[in-house]
């Protein structure tokens, strides 16, 4: 045999330089030199895919797995070698590999190792058709697949399922429900036109939206003021009280009521305080005779009384004392104060118009210039002894309808109707009166100039102005010299 280890020598000038020329002998090519042909094949199969698998393994060693379908792993020519030899050359690859895996043990057999597809299908000595299969087991439960499964389900959802008696029997009551309504339909179309306009005109629920607000009591607001109503009748004075009041008449009652809302407007109270001490002081006059000197102690004991009753903090009786210029001790106001509440029973249950006059400033949508108008227009019926006849609701209803008058803000409909309870044939009256009253002179100046500040958007002026113009379309002089004569009396 020729000697091989003079073969071993190497000439390399540089093992770094890429380009450079190498003259690299290993033991291979030397033993393919000198070998015969068979030796030749023979060496290069086994040593060959040995070094094939190794090469396999050691690219998947070097690099990270991808995802399903990455392929990257196997070389460029195993792609070669798979297109031509197809299934052989997949299943002798899949085998050394493996051997090759368990011999070294570097790296775990995955799927990404094996030449099977991204979607994992099976080996092709494994696959056959799904037409072979179904004819091999006639009468077998054969599986569909997913296309035949989906035109099936579309086809079933379009049909539409059986239903069952109950359902029938129901559907067939709405059909006839349906057909009962028509002919329904067709009589409202065909009755008058005021017929229709009541159903435009239906009443709004304006309570509902406040359910969820504790302090509006949604849920109890209706019998409240039910029961304000009632008590209407009991709390009203004698409007001709001042026929057994030798030493009074109307015109002294006026200037009274007038002073008192100086007063009431000088210690900032409730407007609720001032009502109530007006009808205070009636029920007491419609009860007892009083002179003429003490008239002014009665009017500031109500007012202490009412203060009472509404304040959170009331002024003390030195105060009302120090209002009447010292007229009335602090004793005689607190001995008053005994006297009246015992003629009353001691009953301060007064409906107070301005909880009606919120009500109905509720179906105003809360309008602040129609509410201030109507503050000062129900004040009125305080200083004119012609409206201690009418309910406080009454007022408060005829207030609301004049403010909306003169600011132009539409018709009387059936929700203001409903929540102020009197339509505008029973409001009229009460109107006339108060356009009666802003069409005459001023004679109370302490009433005109609070309402004629601009916090009070200068009400008792813009009234004025408009009675003046329009005073004649709704009073006659009938009504004006019957009032000449009641207050001379």
């Amino acid at each position: 045999m020729p000697p091989a280890r003079s073969l071993r020598t190497r000439t390399i000038t540089n093992e770094n330089d890429e380009n450079g020329p190498s003259t690299r002998l290993t033991r291979a090519k030397a033993a393919a030199l000198q070998a015969p042909d068979a030796q030749v094949q023979n060496a290069a199969k086994k040593p060959l895919q040995t070094k094939k698998a190794a090469t396999n393994t050691t690219t998947g060693a070097q690099r990270k797995r991808a995802a399903l379908g990455d392929v990257s792993n196997v070389t460029k020519t195993e792609n070669v070698d798979a297109k031509e030899t197809k299934k052989a050359t997949t299943g002798k690859v899949g085998l050394a590999s493996k051997a090759t895996t368990q011999a070294g043990g570097v790296q775990k057999l995955t799927r990404t190792n094996t030449s099977r597809t991204a979607l994992g299908a099976k080996d092709n000595n494994t696959k056959k058709p799904a037409a072979t299969t179904e004819a091999k087991r006639p009468g077998s439960g054969v599986k569909r697949t997913s296309s035949q499964k989906s035109v099936k389900e579309e086809a079933f959802q379009a049909e539409e399922p059986p239903r069952k008696k109950v359902d029938v029997e129901k559907k067939a009551a709405v059909e006839k429900a349906a057909l009962e309504k028509q002919p329904v339909k067709e009589d409202v179309a065909s009755q008058p036109v005021d017929v229709k306009q009541g159903f435009e005109d239906a009443v709004a629920d304006l309570d509902t939206e406040d359910l969820d607000d504790p302090l509006m009591a949604a849920e109890y607001v209706v019998e409240i003021f039910d029961y304000l109503k009632e008590l209407e009748g009991e709390t009203l004075p004698n409007p001709d009280y001042i026929e057994h009041q030798p030493d009074l008449e109307w015109k002294m009652r006026g200037i009274l009521v007038d002073w008192l809302i100086e007063v009431h407007t000088r210690f900032r109270l409730l407007p609720e305080t001032l009502f109530l001490a007006v009808n205070i002081i009636d029920r007491f006059l419609s009860a007892e005779v009083v002179a003429l000197d003490r008239l002014q102690l009665v009017g500031v004991a109500a007012m202490f009384i009412a203060s009472k009753y509404e304040e959170v903090l009331s002024p003390h009786v030195a105060n009302f004392s120090h209002v009447a210029d010292e007229t009335f001790s602090d004793k005689e106001i607190l001995d008053a104060e005994r006297h009246i509440l015992a003629t009353l029973d001691y009953n301060m249950s007064y409906p107070n118009p301005m909880n009606f006059l919120r009500r109905i400033s509720k179906a105003d949508n809360y309008d602040i210039q129609t509410r201030t108008l109507g503050k000062y227009l129900m004040e009125i019926s305080l200083l004119d002894h012609r409206f201690m006849e009418y309910r406080q609701s009454h007022v408060a209803a005829a207030a609301m309808y004049l403010a909306r008058l003169i600011l132009d803000r539409g018709p009387w409909d059936a929700t203001l109707a409903h929540y102020a309870g009197y339509t505008e044939e029973e409001i009229d009256p009460v109107f006339r009166l108060m356009i009666d009253y802003l069409h005459r002179p001023v004679s109370h100046e302490a009433f005109f100039k609070k309402y004629a500040s601009k916090k009070f958007l200068k009400a008792s002026i813009l009234t004025r102005q408009w009675a003046k113009k329009y005073h004649h379309l709704y009073i006659n002089s009938s009504l004006t010299e019957g009032y000449n004569y009641k207050a001379s009396q």
